[in-house]
């Protein structure tokens, strides 16, 4: 009896170093529930691929793209349709950034010296309806929200409060639900409705 076929998450890779970008590409290539759909050198090449009726489920983005805003890529591809989850690679970027990265939409960033292993678990995270934040960012991201209740609280119930709490500390959905002793739909609903109040 012929084994079921694995659901392909299916990866666009955006990063203007070829030889980071083709060592990737080969590597994640060969991982048996994942297929690089497209590689491209700059957002609008990107762009332009999206544009062309081709949509992959993820993309994967470097954040260092010279002269072109991430942000802005970000955007135009949401204008495009793409509504799969982003995931950010970098070598390092700054607390605002990152902030910047996470207000425009982006379910993860994970920096580059990590080993390709670590790169594919986080891809199945991400790409499973998961958040990964690098540990660095998350006293910037505290800060921020601190700033934002104080400016203008959001209405976070407890177990808003709470999944926000397990998120930062890196718990994975199902890990999420088990200490809360609800469904995991009931933990993904949750945050869907914390990036709303959140912005």
């Amino acid at each position: 009896m012929p084994e079921p076929a694995v659901e392909q998450i299916r990866l666009l890779l955006v990063d203007d170093h070829a030889m980071f970008r083709d060592a990737i590409a080969e590597k994640l290539s060969k991982e048996a529930d994942m297929s690089v759909v497209g590689t491209c050198g700059s957002a609008t090449e990107a762009l332009g691929y999206l544009t062309s009726g081709r949509q992959p489920t993820m993309i994967l983005l470097d954040f260092d793209l010279g002269s072109e805003r991430v942000i802005d890529f970000i955007r135009d591809a949401k204008d495009r349709g793409f509504a799969g989850p982003i995931l950010v690679l970098t070598a390092g970027v700054s607390g605002r950034e990152a902030m910047q990265l996470i207000q425009s939409g982006v379910r993860g960033i994970l920096h580059k010296h990590h080993t390709p292993t670590t790169l594919c678990n986080t891809i199945r995270l991400v790409a499973g309806g998961e958040v990964f934040l690098e540990k660095a960012y998350l006293g910037t991201v505290f800060h921020d929200l601190d700033q934002t209740h104080a400016a203008d609280e959001p209405n976070l119930t407890e177990r808003d409060r709470a999944v926000l709490r397990f998120l930062f500390q890196g718990l994975a959905n199902k890990e999420i639900a088990s200490r809360l002793q609800v469904s995991e739909g009931a933990v993904k609903s949750s945050i869907s409705q914390l990036f709303h109040k959140l912005g």
